[in-house]
């Protein structure tokens, strides 16, 4: 009788992850060390006087709310307001940035945030870099150059950013790349409008 042929066991695949950099993956390391620190410690803070600081930057307010004063204002007024053009285009600019941002870092949440976040787009899914942080400061930093009181546009455009890391929502990098971006946007917002300005004549700059 023939012995049954047997045949070598298949080898195993292996699949490595990417390698990471080790300057990248210790920057990572030390900023969701520091992030989870912050976010014990200020624990004790109301956490209803954070989730306050978080509705106060949504977009879901600063989006519609500047598009129905500009759509209001070109039904009652043969002028619009030149700062509250500016202010959209910023903001569209905003969601832009930010969105293609957090779709190409794809960094994950802090592990310990609350399930209590509406999550409006799938790139909310992703901490990098912070959408609340980046609108309020394009919006402290538009307004302010605008003639609004600069010290409590920052104040606030601070608070929110930080409700953020101590929420539990974002990490200490996140809002600071995203206040970062949110300058940036409002630069770029005031360049833009200057340059309608010089070609549209209704709108009085």
């Amino acid at each position: 009788m023939a012995p049954a042929s047997t045949s070598p066991p298949a080898k195993a695949q292996v699949t490595t992850a990417p390698a990471k950099s080790p300057l990248v993956g210790g920057l990572a390391d030390l900023d969701a060390a520091v992030s989870l620190r912050l976010h014990a410690l200020f624990l004790p803070v109301p956490r209803l006087l954070l989730k306050a600081l978080e509705v106060a930057g949504d977009g879901r307010i600063w989006l519609p709310v500047p598009i129905s004063l500009l759509l209001i204002s070109t039904t009652t007024s043969s002028k619009v307001s030149p700062l509250l053009v500016g202010l959209v285009a910023g903001l569209v600019l905003d969601i832009l940035f930010v969105g293609a941002a957090k779709l190409i870092v794809r960094r994950p949440r802090p592990a310990y945030n609350a399930a209590d976040m509406y999550v409006a787009v799938a790139a909310d899914h992703w901490s990098f870099p912070s959408g609340h942080s980046s609108r309020a400061f394009l919006v402290a930093a538009f307004l302010a150059a605008g003639g609004f009181p600069r010290e409590a546009l920052f104040l606030w455009a601070a608070s929110t950013s930080a409700s953020r890391v101590l929420l539990g929502r974002h990490y200490v990098l996140d809002v600071v790349a995203g206040a970062c971006l949110g300058v940036f946007e409002a630069w770029l917002s005031s360049l833009l409008l200057r340059a309608m300005c010089a070609r549209i004549s209704f709108l009085v700059c």
